[in-house]
């Protein structure tokens, strides 16, 4: 009798003990959802940043043809298809693996592209490791098309984790490798289907079965894919401990099975390293508990209770090189940046280097215009945190293409938004403009009875200046008059002293 309620008590103490291990982030993480919940998702480090930079940067710069598509498109009729057999010839000839000895990045300086991110502002920055593509960013021994051994023939990857790190910046890597997978081989009817990257024909080299070009194009059963997908994530994590693992459409398409044995390798990879690493995703890839939602080229329309991200380009052409492509102006650029962040948002801005590894002139103008706004306000940017609400204002707001707002928006010096320091003493007020001198600027928001902060406002300058600014509450608002002061064309911020 004693004898088995000693091993009921044994077997009741394994049972908790096991229970506790999933839920423990000190005991290890297990590949499920629940166990992986525990980890802190958007660590302080992440919403202190408020800036990243990526780049689109790979064998699609070579054509500098419609994008970063250029794969797809290739492959199907239509007016890519019709350029690359007029440049290069028809693609059953050459195909898309002819262009990876054309991408030497030759001008490639890992030190001066991690300078121009600390020099724009970025507190974390990496590459787009993989794009949909199939070529990979890194020094693989899993992946045979890789920088290390072809093309440039340098670890892309490894050399700017180096200078990034250096300077004291988070490294983020992303995959968009998902896609790349053949998921039509045995459906003739749809060789041209959407969600295998590569459209899949006899005639090209994509249904090669050659055990090299296969690894390019995806050839290969699901299974053998989806374990092709794991091991390159977990090679990358092994050799480049990267802060951030952002992932781009189509994860979804990849069985929960492998998304969570992912997710437990990295966050026990990263409690090993002493790392508090970020999984970033789209629409409902992952769960919300395990990562931060990614918003492409958009952001949210109010004010969110949890941290999140968007991605937004600098080319309004295509998100890598193309010739003659053009870019949003910096004043437009930090003012949807300024917006996002009073919702609680964190930027990733990519840029678009030519195939040489030279990042053109009008990037680096932008970038740095960028960076010297960001270093005059960095106090009421950095390490700051939502107010209880985001702003106010008139500019007209269009539907982004991949939910949310747009991220163009044409703000004014008319709307306004809010940051508050972490540690409550100061509110900031952001102006998306510079509004005229002498004028006042009602704030409905801050009225005694809505919002305004309960012990009042001490005090407000120009921030950056010792510059007094008048204000005075009236029965139903709040008002504010522009004082005599260096403003700023791009956004001028007010620095509230709070009692």
């Amino acid at each position: 009798m004693k004898r088995n309620m000693v091993h009921a008590t044994l077997w009741l103490l394994v049972v908790v003990l096991g229970s506790s291990c999933a839920t423990n982030p000190g005991a290890g993480y297990e590949a499920d959802w629940e166990s992986l919940a525990a980890h802190e998702q958007a660590p302080d480090w992440f919403a202190d940043a408020k800036l990243g930079i990526y780049f689109h940067w790979g064998i699609y710069s070579v054509p500098a043809f419609d994008g970063e598509w250029y794969p797809y498109h290739m492959y199907r009729d239509g007016k890519v298809k019709e350029h690359h057999a007029k440049t290069f010839g028809d693609p059953a000839t050459f195909n898309y693996h002819d262009f990876v000895p054309m991408f030497k990045a030759e001008a490639f300086d890992a030190e001066e592209w991690a300078q121009l991110f600390e020099d724009a502002g970025a507190r974390f920055a990496g590459p787009c490791a993989q794009h949909h593509d199939g070529f990979a960013m890194w020094d693989s021994s899993v992946n045979p098309w890789n920088a290390a051994d072809r093309g440039p023939k340098r670890d892309i990857t490894g050399l700017l984790e180096k200078s990034i790190k250096a300077r004291g910046m988070k490294f983020i890597t992303t995959f968009h490798h998902a896609r790349v997978g053949q998921r039509y081989a045995d459906k003739p009817e749809e060789w041209g289907g959407y969600n295998s990257h590569f459209a899949y024909h006899p005639d090209f080299a994509t249904s090669s079965t050659n055990p090299v070009l296969r690894k390019l194009y995806g050839n290969m059963p699901e299974a053998e894919f989806n374990q092709y997908w794991f091991d390159q994530l977990k090679e990358v994590i092994d050799q480049y401990s990267p802060d951030i693992i952002w992932f781009d459409s189509w994860l979804k398409m990849i069985p929960q099975e492998y998304r969570k044995q992912f997710a437990a390798y990295y966050l026990n990879e990263a409690q090993k390293k002493n790392q508090e690493v970020v999984i970033a995703y789209k629409q409902v890839d992952m769960p919300s508990s395990i990562g931060v939602l990614d918003i492409e080229q958009g952001g949210k329309k109010d004010l969110s209770e949890s941290i999140w991200l968007t991605d937004v380009t600098l080319g309004t052409k295509s998100w890598c090189y193309v010739e003659g492509q053009q870019y949003k102006p910096a004043e437009l650029v930090v003012r949807n940046m300024i917006d996002v962040w009073s919702k609680n948002g964190v930027v990733l801005l990519n840029i678009s280097p030519r195939a040489d590894g030279v990042i053109p002139q009008e990037q680096h103008y932008i970038l740095l215009k960028i960076g010297a706004w960001m270093k005059k306000h960095g106090e009421a940017v950095y390490g700051t945190r939502a107010f209880d609400v985001y702003g106010f204002g008139h500019a007209k707001v269009e539907a982004g293409q991949h939910g949310g707002q747009s991220a163009t928006v044409q703000y004014t010096e008319k709307d306004g938004r809010f940051l508050r320091s972490k540690d409550g003493r100061f509110l900031y007020l952001f102006m998306l403009g510079k509004p005229a001198v002498g004028s006042e600027i009602e704030i409905r928001d801050l009225a005694r009875h809505t919002y305004c902060p309960e012990g009042g406002i001490k005090r407000i300058t120009v921030l950056g200046t010792q510059v007094e600014v008048p204000f005075h509450w009236a029965k139903r608002n709040f008002w504010l008059a522009v004082p005599d002061a260096e403003l700023d064309e791009i956004a001028t911020v007010f620095k509230m002293e709070l009692n």
